[in-house]
């Protein structure tokens, strides 16, 4: 049987608090501990690469997929992953989405948004059913959540938009969020 696939999303910056960071570590660490796969950008840098360190000390299995621009700058040869190269950013995101079970979204920048939306529109056009939790890591995504809202609340989506995601406040929550789900591993039909 083929073990859960979990993608993180999240910044390849370590952010402006320690928090950001131990919510990776922890995160890294549940998913491993879970026995569950980290699916993740290949980096090893900031967020990205502490939530891989942190699964890989736990005995974790790692699938690191990266776009050819990046190896060598975000990369180390010793993160001990399986590792797929891609061509480009977009063709990265489908290879970690179609390698996941379910996505977990950890604090970060422009990257991690385009992943989050990307996957939050392929769901509401029912190509996928796959949990999607955001980690409000001490509020950083309550701005993105209120945006959200505003998105419904004027109109432009409706309960495939809202009812796509679940927001909790930490990795615990996440992690639980993640179990309660049961997400189907990929490799399962549908």
């Amino acid at each position: 049987m083929t073990r859960l696939s979990i993608c993180v999303f999240c910044g390849a910056r370590e952010g402006a608090r320690p928090a950001y960071g131990a919510a990776a570590d922890r995160l890294g660490e549940g998913i491993a501990r879970a026995g569950w796969r980290l699916v993740y950008g290949a980096g090893d840098v900031g967020l990205m690469g502490r939530c891989a360190r942190a699964a890989q000390a736990e005995g974790g299995e790692l699938l690191g997929v990266i776009p050819q621009h990046l190896v060598g700058r975000e990369t180390r040869a010793d993160m001990g992953d399986t590792r797929i190269v891609t061509e480009t950013m977009h063709e990265r995101k489908k290879v970690m989405f179609m390698n996941c079970d379910a996505i977990a979204l950890l604090p970060g920048g422009g990257g991690s948004l385009d992943e989050l939306f990307e996957v939050l529109t392929w769901r509401q056009l029912g190509l996928h059913t796959k949990p999607v939790v955001l980690i409000d890591v001490d509020g950083y995504w309550r701005p993105l959540i209120a945006l959200l809202e505003h998105v419904v609340a004027e109109g432009f989506a409706g309960d495939d938009l809202s009812g796509g995601y679940t927001v909790v406040p930490d990795v615990d929550a996440a992690l639980d969020a993640l179990r309660a789900a049961r997400p189907r591993r990929h490799d399962e039909a549908v």
